[in-house]
C-alpha cells in the first residue's frame, strides 16, 4: 500500500537519506557508525509512513546522537617501570527505557567509530531483550595479549579511575566485550569498590562468589544457538544433524560449539586473527574442552590445534584473499562469532553457493550491508546480530536483577530465563517483520521492533 506524500513535506525515503547524510557529514571517518545508522534507517522507512509524530519529534535525529561521549587518557606502569598511554572511552547512547548497558572493548581496533556503532546497535538490542536497558559501549585501544597479570591490573584500575565517576548501577552498566573477560572485570570492579566504598552491581560479567549470575559467559553463544533453533522451527527444522560453521575461538565462539553440540549439531571450524581451523570430522566436547584451555588458559592460538588434532587443517589468513577461506567450507548453518564485518558480499554468495541454509550471527554486525542483501534476497534464514546476539546483554539484565535482590539463581533458573527471552526475542522479530509487510525479513523485524520501544519512551518523556 502506498502512502501520498503531503505536498511540501518530504518522502520519509528523502527524510532518511538526509537524516544519513547529517550522520555522515557529523561523524566523519566512522564508516562502522554510517553502517549501523543506515541498516537501521532502511528498515524504518516502513515504520515513519504510518507514525508522522516519530518524524516531527526528531526522533531519528536524537536517536543517532549520544546522549554523552566521554574520552580520557588512560596512563600506566607496564613491567619494566615505564609509563605508557592508552586512550579510554565510554559512548552513553541512549537511556529512554533505563540505565546505560553494554560492554567495554580492549583491543588495538578501538576507535570512536567503532564504540558508536557498537552502542547504537546497543540500544536496539536492549530493547529487544524485553528487560529495562538502555544502551552504551566503550573500551580503550589497549591489549591485553602478551600483558602480565599485572600489567593487565595496572591499566584497568588506572582505566577505572577515570571511568567511575561517569557509571553506577542506576546509571550505567559496563560489562565485558572483546579483550575483557573475568580477569579483567575483577580488576575493574576492585578499583571501583576502592575508589566508591560501596558493594554494587555496577559491572556485569563478576565472579560468581562476588556478584556474578551463572550462564552468564555461556549467555552470548547459548543465546545464539537458541534462536537458531526458533529460526528452524518455523521451517519444521532442527539443528539435529547440521553442519556448522563456526568463526572465532573465543567466548561467544566456545559456548556456541557446546550449545550446538547439546543440541545434536556437528561444528567444524575455528578462527582466529592468524587463520582457519577446518576439521572435518567435527568438533566434540574433547576437543572443545582442549580449545578452552588453550584460549582461556594458555592464551595460545588456534593454529596448535591442528598439530594436536591430526586430520584438521588449518589455512592461514591471507589478506589478498577477497573473501575469507571459512565461509567457503560446505554447511548447512553458520555462526559468525569473531567480529564486525568478517563476511563480505562474496563469503555470503559462497555460503549460499556451498548449501549454508541458516545465517545466525553471534558477534556484533559481522556482516557488510551487501552480504546482508545476499542472504535477504536469497531468503535464507538469517537473523541478525542485534537479535541472535542478545542472549549475552539479556543474562548481563538477570544479573543486574539478581544484584538488586541479592539473590543468586540456580543454573537452570537462569538458563530457562535466557532460553525464554530469546523465544520471545524471534517471535518480537518474526511477528514485526510481517505486521510491516517483509515476512521472513528478521533484519526489519529486530530493527523496528527495538525501535519502537526506544522511540515511544521518548515521545513520553519529552524533549530530553
Amino acid at each position: 500500500m502506498s502512502v501520498m506524500t503531503p505536498p511540501g513535506i518530504k518522502s520519509s525515503g528523502d527524510y532518511i537519506e538526509e537524516v544519513l547524510a547529517t550522520v555522515k557529514a557529523k561523524n566523519p571517518a566512522e564508516p562502522e557508525f554510517h553502517q549501523a545508522v543506515q541498516e537501521v534507517l532502511d528498515s524504518l522507512r516502513l515504520v515513519l509512513q504510518r507514525h508522522p509524530e516519530y518524524r516531527s519529534a526528531k526522533i531519528l535525529e536524537r536517536i543517532t546522537e549520544p546522549e554523552r561521549v566521554l574520552m580520557f587518557r588512560v596512563p600506566w606502569f607496564d613491567d619494566r617501570g615505564e609509563i605508557q598511554v592508552n586512550r579510554g572511552f565510554r559512548i552513553e547512547m541512549n537511556s529512554a527505557i533505563g540505565p546505560y548497558k553494554g560492554g567495554l572493548r580492549f583491543h588495538p581496533s578501538v576507535n570512536l567509530g567503532i564504540l558508536k556503532f557498537l552502542a547504537f546497535e546497543q540500544v536496539f538490542k536492549n530493547s529487544l531483550t524485553t528487560l529495562p536497558m538502555g544502551g552504551g559501549k566503550g573500551g580503550s585501544d589497549f591489549d591485553p595479549k602478551g600483558k602480565s597479570d599485572n600489567e593487565v591490573m595496572r591499566f584497568c584500575q588506572s582505566f577505572m579511575t577515570e571511568l567511575s565517576r561517569h557509571i553506577g548501577p542506576d546509571t550505567d552498566v559496563p560489562a565485558g566485550d572483546i579483550g575483557v573477560g573475568g580477569r579483567e572485570i575483577g580488576f575493574l570492579f576492585g578499583q571501583y569498590k576502592r575508589l566508591r566504598n560501596e558493594f554494587t552491581g555496577v559491572l556485569t560479567g563478576k565472579g560468581l562468589n562476588w556478584g556474578g549470575s551463572l550462564i552468564r559467559p555461556e549467555a552470548t553463544g547459548y543465546g545464539c544457538v537458541y534462536f537458531a533453533a526458533e529460526m528452524l522451527k518455523t521451517k519444521k527444522d532442527t539443528l539435529e544433524g547440521k553442519l556448522c560453521l563456526v568463526s572465532g575461538s573465543g567466548n561467544v565462539s566456545q559456548y556456541t560449539v557446546e550449545k550446538l553440540l547439546q543440541l545434536g549439531a556437528k561444528p567444524i571450524t575455528w578462527s582466529d586473527s592468524d587463520g582457519v581451523i577446518f576439521d572435518p570430522e567435527g568438533i566434540d566436547r574433547e576437543k572443545l574442552a582442549w580449545v578452552m584451555e588453550l584460549k582461556n588458559v594458555r592464551r595460545g592460538r588456534i593454529r596448535e590445534y591442528a598439530d594436536k588434532f591430526k586430520k584438521a587443517v588449518f589455512m592461514p589468513t591471507d589478506i589478498k584473499l577477497d573473501h575469507n577461506p571459512i565461509w567457503n567450507i560446505k554447511a548447512d548453518c553458520a555462526f559468525p562469532s569473531a567480529t564486525q564485518n568478517e563476511i563480505k558480499k562474496r563469503d555470503a554468495e559462497n555460503l549460499l553457493k556451498n548449501g549454508c541454509k541458516l545465517v545466525a550471527e553471534g558477534a556484533n554486525m559481522p556482516s557488510t550491508l551487501e552480504a546482508t542483501k545476499v542472504f535477504l534476497d536469497a531468503k535464507i534464514l538469517y537473523g541478525p546480530a542485534k537479535a541472535a546476539n542478545a542472549g549475552g546483554v539479556a543474562t548481563s539484565g538477570l544479573e543486574m536483577s539478581q544484584n538488586s535482590q541479592r539473590l543468586s539463581w540456580s543454573r537452570e533458573e537462569v538458563d530457562d530465563r535466557l532460553h525464554k527471552i530469546m523465544i520471545a526475542i524471534h517471535k518480537n522479530c518474526f511477528e514485526t517483520a510481517e505486521k510491516y509487510g517483509t515476512p521472513g525479513n528478521l533484519v526489519n523485524g529486530a530493527n523496528i521492533g527495538g525501535f519502537l520501544k526506544v522511540a515511544n519512551a521518548m515521545l513520553d518523556q519529552g524533549l530530553v
